[in-house]
């Protein structure tokens, strides 16, 4: 299709508009540097301190047989102190210029910060514009224990990319302000070559064809976590339509998986209208699925509006990277202790569409999956509610975490607990959310006291009592 350039100029041009010309401040103004971290505490040089990211324009090319991917990453934010200078997270790749507001700027790199020092200095609470224009081959992050060793982030593949980032990889392939309780709008334009397409968050504003590469502009208009960004290069077979409830629906799927992943177009489309019902209104433009054949990879990640999938997912896969939208991309953790709201009810939802489809409820499965673990095994010894590092991806998380879900909802009843859903979705659409809040929020709807419940489930180091 042709590009809409009207739409494009819309997003991008009078967003980045409103960032001032360049010019010195006032003699008297105090500036001092943003933090290179802030301070979260499984990832603390995650993230930067100084200045709240808006808008991501990344305007990149890559050649998928040489690996080079080169371009500018064109960021708007605003100022949160007086700021002589700030970081953005970049790990490897080469930067060759940096300009904020329109004038060169001096940079440095140490470690995975590119601190950046502006002309003049950025006052409070004012916009600008940061443009880095970098390129190399993104390293792929292996061996880390916080992923079990599996590798993440981009991933090379026979015809292209598969980019998936949870939790710190985004800052291999472009800076960023790389942790989920900084979120941004994003606009891709990726030019690729002519036999490849590009697969993205948010919604396919266009495409075009010049000599012997192809152009594929994307646009995220609702707030989104680093980890969340994505583009997936290859050569997809796209299908759009709509949901049966109306969402607007792309898909793009690696001819070898075709047969076998064909009815995932009509299977998101019914579970987003469920989840619709169930955890509230769908809180983005559209929605979809991205699969991909990576047979040494085969994980899944709920990139946000279009899950990422190394292989044909099934129903339970599909209905927990889903249930994500609402649970970890809308309402995103305030930080990465916080993982089990996004784990623990992404499982819980999983349960509860086989409940849906006429299967066990979601307190069979929670109760199979307790009888299942003596009192001895690791699994118990785990507070689910602050995991660690490296073991925030446990099977704990995600299933003491759905089990809490599970005993909560037949404690409280459906209607205070579904109710609590989706005033959790509602109250913190496209924000962050904390375990505290939630559980204050459980109290308020239910009327009941939760606390030696929450304390068992989500921090006792040993196996709670079914009726906690």
């Amino acid at each position: 299709m042709r590009v809409r350039h009207v739409l494009v100029a819309l997003s991008l041009g009078a967003a980045l508009a409103v960032a001032p010309a360049a010019q010195a401040a006032p003699a008297h103004v105090a500036f001092t540097p943003g933090s290179s971290g802030i301070g979260d505490p499984y990832f603390p040089l995650e993230g930067n301190g100084g200045y709240r990211p808006l808008h991501y324009d990344l305007n990149l090319s890559y050649d998928p047989a040489t690996h080079h991917l080169s371009g500018v990453d064109t960021i708007l934010a605003t100022a949160t102190q007086n700021l002589s200078r700030f970081d953005l997270d970049l790990q490897g790749l080469n930067v060759r210029r940096v300009t904020v507001n329109g004038l060169p700027a001096s940079f440095a790199r140490d470690g995975q910060e590119l601190v950046i020092t502006p002309r003049f200095g950025l006052l409070n609470r004012v916009p600008f514009v940061v443009a880095v224009t970098y390129d190399g081959s993104p390293e792929t992050i292996v061996g880390s224990p916080v992923v079990f060793g599996a590798p993440y982030g981009w991933i090379y593949t026979d015809d292209g990319a598969f980019v998936g980032c949870e939790p710190n990889a985004a800052s291999t392939w472009f800076p960023s302000d790389d942790h989920p309780s900084k979120k941004a709008t994003f606009t891709y334009r990726i030019t690729v070559p002519k036999d490849r397409a590009v697969m993205a968050n948010g919604d396919l504003l266009g495409h075009w064809t010049s000599g012997d590469h192809a152009t594929y502009v994307w646009n995220e208009t609702s707030p989104m976590a680093t980890y969340l960004a994505t583009i997936d290069i290859g050569n997809w077979q796209i299908e759009q339509g709509r949901t049966p409830g109306g969402i607007p629906e792309t898909a793009g799927l690696d001819p070898a998986l075709a047969d076998q992943a064909s009815g995932i177009f009509a299977l998101s489309g019914q579970i987003t209208d469920y989840w619709s019902q169930v955890f509230g209104p769908y809180a983005f433009t559209s929605t979809g699925a991205i699969v991909d054949n990576v047979p040494d990879i085969g994980f899944s990640l709920e990139t946000q509006t279009r899950p990422l999938y190394g292989f044909a997912a099934g129903s339970g896969t599909v209905s927990h990277e889903l249930s994500h939208q609402w649970f970890g991309d809308s309402v995103s953790v305030a930080d990465w202790s916080q993982i089990w709201l996004n784990e623990g009810f992404a499982t819980f939802a999983a349960w509860l569409w086989t409940e849906h489809t006429g299967g066990p409820t979601t307190l069979q499965s929670a109760t199979n999956g307790y009888n299942r673990r003596d009192a001895s095994s690791p699994f118990w010894n785990q507070a689910v509610a602050d995991p660690q590092r490296d073991t925030m991806f446990s099977s704990a998380v995600y299933q003491r975490g759905g089990m809490t879900l599970a005993l909560l909802r037949n404690k409280i009843g459906d209607p205070d607990f579904f109710q609590l859903l989706q005033t959790w979705t509602r109250t913190h659409r496209n924000g962050n959310g904390t375990t505290a809040q939630f559980t204050a929020l459980a109290e308020q709807i239910s009327g009941q006291d939760l606390d030696s419940f929450f304390t068992a489930w989500l921090w006792q180091k040993s196996k709670p009592a079914l009726d906690s």
